[in-house]
């Protein structure tokens, strides 16, 4: 160092702290996974074996005339569908997603290809038939065209990788495949409070009791689970602000 140069202290530039990364919760402490799961086994072990045995004369549905077939389209609904249901399961737990991409890649197309289409193509034919009446039917149908609609929206979502807009749309298909378990609870409480009222709302007619409450638990299940849906999605975001 030469005479006269001037000793400077060097300046060192504070490094800003970096924010603590958010512990990942684990897969037993997210309260909706377990649940989901004995829900699922518990719903399939009570609808499934019926039409497993392919006895006509099980069935929960009763066939209308002039369509024997009805049956048969009926069990594929019922077997595609539960294997949706399954997948479902499978798709939307977190921890198989961050931990087995794969699994999670392969579990969706058994979702879209093996489930959701096959099942929602096999309910055209059965909803438009119903025993249920007129009502029912255009539920049932509208119902299997918005779930056909929302997977596959999804599945192209997803290889366009636009990953956003295929979670969107898969948490819609996912509320329209779990909407049976609330049309099963729907039901049995529109049957409670209807049937005191054959004889004057229905004017005796138990068809016509028959089909009301077909037509409600049908038409309020789905309706009411894509609702929840979509005002999830649009509550979400601000939720992710706020925090």
């Amino acid at each position: 160092m030469t005479a006269g140069t001037e000793l400077r202290p060097q300046v060192q530039t504070p490094v800003p702290p970096t924010a603590p990364a958010k512990p990942r919760r684990a897969w037993w402490r997210r309260p909706w996974v377990g649940p989901l799961a004995l829900l699922v086994i518990a719903f399939l072990s009570f609808s499934l074996p019926p039409y497993l045995a392919l006895d006509p004369a099980r069935s929960r549905v009763p066939a209308p005339e002039g369509f024997p077939a009805y049956y048969w389209f009926l069990v594929g609904h019922v077997v595609f569908g539960s294997i949706a249901m399954i997948t479902a399961t499978v798709q939307i737990w977190p921890w198989v997603r961050r931990k087995f991409p794969v699994l999670h890649r392969w579990s969706g197309r058994a979702y879209v290809f093996g489930g959701v289409l096959p099942s929602g193509a096999l309910a055209l034919t059965v909803g438009s038939i119903s025993p249920f009446g007129p009502t029912a039917r255009a539920s049932d149908v509208l119902l299997s065209v918005l779930w056909i609609g929302a997977t596959f929206a999804g599945y192209r979502a997803a290889r366009e990788r636009r990953f956003g807009d295929h979670r969107r749309w898969m948490i819609r298909s996912f509320a329209l495949t779990f909407s049976i378990i609330l049309n099963r609870v729907i039901s049995p409480i529109a049957a409670m409070i209807l049937e005191p009222q054959v004889a004057t709302t229905f004017g005796g007619s138990e068809l016509a009791l028959t089909q009301s409450i077909g037509s409600i638990s049908s038409w309020v299940s789905w309706t009411v689970a894509l609702v929840a849906a979509q005002l999830w999605l649009d509550r979400k975001p601000r939720r992710a602000v706020a925090a």
